[in-house]
C-alpha cells in the first residue's frame, strides 16, 4: 500500500523538479544507486519495471527505502496494464508511470488514490488523461516533441502539468529549455544514471551528478 498520497507525490515532483529513472536486476546494486540518489538530494525514484521478476527487485528496494531513506518516494514505470499496476501498488508503489494512456490503469490507481502519470503525445490524449484525473502528464518520448511542444500546450492550457521523459540531460542548456517552456518536472534515466556509473560502481559520482542537476534546476527556476 502506498505510504504517500498522490497530492503529496505531485507536490514533491513539482518541488524537486526531477525524477531519476532506473532499472537493474541486482538488488544490492539497486540499493546503492538509490542511496546515492537520495544523498544527492533526490526524493523520488521511478523503478522502470522492464525485466523478469522486476516486482521482486522493486519490493526489496521499497522496503529498503522505507527503512533507511526517510522521505524517499518510490514509484514504478513502464507499466502497461492494470494488473501490473495493481501488483506494484500492493508492494507499496507510490506512483505509477506508463508509456501510453491506459484508462484501465487510471481506474485502478484512482481507486487507491495513487498518482499515475501516462505517456501522452497529443493534446487530445492530454485532455483525456486530465479528464481521468491525471495530475502530471508524462510527455513521451520527450526527444520527439521537445520544449516547443510543451510551450505550445501551455498556451491554451496553462493548468497542464507536464513531465518530459527521454531527451532530458543534465546539461544546463537542456534543462533551461524544458523548464523555460514550463515543465513541472523532468524524468532522467541514462543521462543521469549512466552505464559507465553502473559498470564502475561509481556511486560518489552519481551522488554528485544528482546534486548538480537539482541545483541547476533550482537556479533556472529562480532566474
Amino acid at each position: 500500500m502506498a505510504k504517500y498520497s498522490r497530492l503529496h507525490v505531485a507536490k514533491v515532483m513539482e518541488e524537486t523538479g526531477m525524477i531519476p529513472l532506473f532499472y537493474h536486476s541486482d538488488i544490492e546494486l539497486g540499493k546503492k544507486v538509490l542511496k546515492a540518489c537520495y544523498d544527492g538530494g533526490a526524493r523520488l525514484m521511478e523503478f522502470t519495471a522492464r525485466g523478469d521478476f522486476a516486482f521482486e527487485v522493486f519490493s526489496e528496494l521499497n522496503k529498503y527505502a522505507l527503512k533507511e531513506l526517510p522521505g524517499m518516494i518510490m514509484g514504478v514505470g513502464s507499466i502497461t496494464d492494470a494488473g501490473a499496476a495493481s501488483m506494484f501498488m500492493q508492494m507499496g508503489a507510490n506512483f505509477i508511470v506508463t508509456p501510453s494512456l491506459r484508462e484501465d490503469i487510471a481506474l485502478v490507481c484512482n481507486r487507491r488514490k495513487v498518482l499515475w502519470s501516462p505517456g501522452c503525445g497529443s493534446l487530445t490524449e492530454i485532455n483525456r488523461a486530465e479528464e481521468l484525473g491525471c495530475e502530471i502528464i508524462k510527455l513521451f518520448p520527450g526527444s520527439t516533441y521537445g520544449p516547443g511542444f510543451v510551450k505550445a500546450i501551455k498556451g491554451p492550457q496553462p493548468w497542464t502539468s507536464i513531465m518530459p521523459t527521454g531527451g532530458v540531460s543534465t546539461e544546463e542548456s537542456n534543462l533551461k529549455g524544458w523548464f523555460g517552456a514550463g515543465v513541472t518536472c523532468v524524468g532522467m534515466g541514462s543521462q543521469l544514471i549512466s552505464k559507465e556509473i553502473l559498470m564502475n560502481k561509481d556511486y560518489d559520482l552519481l551522488k554528485k551528478k544528482v546534486g548538480e542537476a537539482l541545483e541547476t534546476i533550482k537556479k533556472i527556476r529562480n532566474n
